[in-house]
């Protein structure tokens, strides 16, 4: 079978690491404009959409290292790749993500214990609307990249800056209700919701990064794709222990299939050359490895 390593499209991998940047630079613009609006407003919750923003400026720290390190090609000691650096730089950022919970909550009841007064809104709702723009261009623009390079990570920071849009147009909203009804409670609940609505995110983010650490197969619809290319070669007899997951943006699929007992090696051999090609080719980017069985009357009657 052949053994050519998987090659990593440059043009992909530059995108990524462009969107990586961009993120970064991104997400610590709106932490010093978030931080500065907390201070001259003392809004808790605009303190803790600043905290939030922080939080994802680490985030994207470790996307863009985890990015540079996922492109690096197989070598001797890792033959699988990086890739699933990514995985763990997710996982991480999960992580942080929750610790922030935390805090969150602790400041917000803090302020409805001992109360606070919350000044300036106009200038902490005008910031808010510049950042939920922000938050939500960049966003869709990371989150585009992500799903063509199949990138984790990637796929990961573009959540955090959409959930930082749609918190950001929450503080908007709760300093705009506090400054018209004098409510300022109101901005501490907003705090706890938001904290909350963090909370669900990072969840959701430390479940898909922990199922490609451990290995979880490929998705259902792409498991339906192997199974066509293998059935749609009517040289093979049938076709067992199908096995697939992933290593950061890279499938791997490995599979035996049953060729005619009077086969050649060399028979063999071109077949699964054939059947590695094609599924690489309706699976991109992959690496298949295909093992060949002759056919045995007995072991077909025990699987089936």
């Amino acid at each position: 079978m052949k053994q050519n390593p998987v090659i990593l499209d440059p043009v992909v991998t530059q995108l990524k690491k462009k969107a990586s940047v961009l993120s970064l630079v991104t997400n610590i613009f709106l932490t010093v404009l978030k931080i500065a609006a907390a201070v001259a407003t003392g809004s808790v919750s605009l303190f803790s959409e600043g905290i939030h923003s922080a939080a994802d400026v680490v985030a994207s720290t470790i996307t863009y290292f985890s990015v540079k390190v996922a492109s690096a090609p197989p070598d001797d000691e890792h033959p699988y790749g990086h890739g699933k650096v990514e995985s763990l730089a997710s996982f991480a950022e999960s992580i942080i993500l929750l610790l922030i919970v935390g805090f969150i909550f602790k400041e917000s009841f803090e302020r409805l214990t001992h109360g606070t007064q919350v000044q300036h809104l106009s200038l902490g709702t005008g910031i808010m609307a510049v950042s939920a723009v922000i938050s939500l261009g960049v966003g869709l623009h990371v989150g585009k990249v992500g799903k063509t390079s199949d990138s984790a990570a990637l796929k990961s920071n573009s959540n955090h800056l959409l959930v930082d849009f749609w918190t950001s147009v929450g503080v908007f909203a709760a300093l705009l209700i506090s400054d018209l009804t004098g409510l300022h409670q109101l901005d501490a609940w907003f705090a706890i919701a938001l904290g909350l609505w963090i909370a669900w995110s990072a969840i959701h983010i430390a479940r898909e990064a922990v199922e490609q650490l451990i290995d979880r197969r490929i998705a259902d619809d792409e498991m339906e794709v192997i199974r066509r290319v293998l059935s749609g070669i009517p040289e093979l007899i049938s076709y067992h222990r199908l096995r697939t997951r992933h290593s950061g943006n890279i499938h791997y699929i490995e599979v035996h299939v049953v060729v005619p007992n009077d086969w050649t090696v060399v028979q063999g051999h071109a077949m699964a050359d054939r059947v590695e090609s094609a599924l690489e080719e309706a699976i991109q980017p992959s690496h298949a490895v295909v093992h060949i069985d002759p056919f045995d009357a007995e072991k077909a009657l025990r699987r089936s």
